[in-house]
């Protein structure tokens, strides 16, 4: 029996993509709820916390270092260090980085353009509680649209990452081989922090929920966290 999520989803000055993933998750079956930026509480006995893409603040100073300080995050590092799951996609990955939840930074890609396409992601690692509805090696096409998609992480870091099994998604080709896209270390797209329990990507699985718009397979990325 499908288990009911009951998921919060942020909103800060700039998100555009809240509703795509309140649709998302009510499409899959579950309850959602928006909370703002401003407030400094989350709501009760939630499963989820998700930080939605867009261009918080605008993206001033750098993507996501204004909203890392909003009055709500203090309380989603919280609920993170107790150990609740929190998901960020693109915007939110940023987010995430800024609030130290996540290792590494987001760079301006290395073309300097803004990129929006369907990509193919090769599943890393699936030994966690967002991906584990995948396969290993398993080749996904997600919609990518980022100017600040370019993960850096230094050579300590990056070691680390692969050690603990962080690294979740590369940039691929259609066999799974690594491709470039934004300059990312290693094709990186998409991380955990150590406990595997915040997560973050810059593709969007919500925007993957439907062949007429191009792909499914955001749904069964969306559905590990039922497990």
């Amino acid at each position: 029996m499908q288990k009911t999520l009951k998921v919060a989803v942020l909103r800060f000055p700039g998100t555009n993509c809240e509703f795509d993933t309140q649709y998302a998750f009510e499409k899959l079956g579950h309850t959602t709820e928006l909370v703002w930026h401003e407030d400094e509480t989350l709501p009760t006995d939630i499963d989820l916390v998700v930080v939605p893409g867009g261009f918080s603040y605008g993206d001033y100073l750098r993507s996501g270092s204004i909203a890392r300080f909003s009055p709500v995050m203090k309380a989603v590092i919280t609920y993170a260090n107790d150990g609740g799951k929190v998901l960020g996609i693109c915007n939110g990955f940023q987010i995430l980085t800024e609030a130290g939840l996540l290792p590494g930074a987001l760079k301006r890609n290395n073309d300097l353009h803004f990129i929006s396409k369907h990509q193919n992601l090769c599943v890393i690692n699936n030994d966690n509680a967002f991906l584990n509805k995948c396969e290993k090696g398993e080749v996904l096409n997600i919609p990518i649209a980022h100017a600040d998609g370019n993960y850096y992480i230094d050579d300590e870091g990056f070691k680390k990452l692969e050690e603990n099994e962080q690294i979740l998604l590369r940039y691929s080709n259609e066999n799974g081989e690594p491709v470039v896209v934004n300059g990312s270390v290693t094709s990186i797209a998409g991380i955990c922090n150590e406990a595997k329990n915040v997560f973050g990507l810059m593709p969007h699985p919500e925007r993957a929920l439907e062949a007429i718009l191009g792909s499914e397979d955001g749904i069964r990325m969306l559905k590990g966290f039922e497990a």
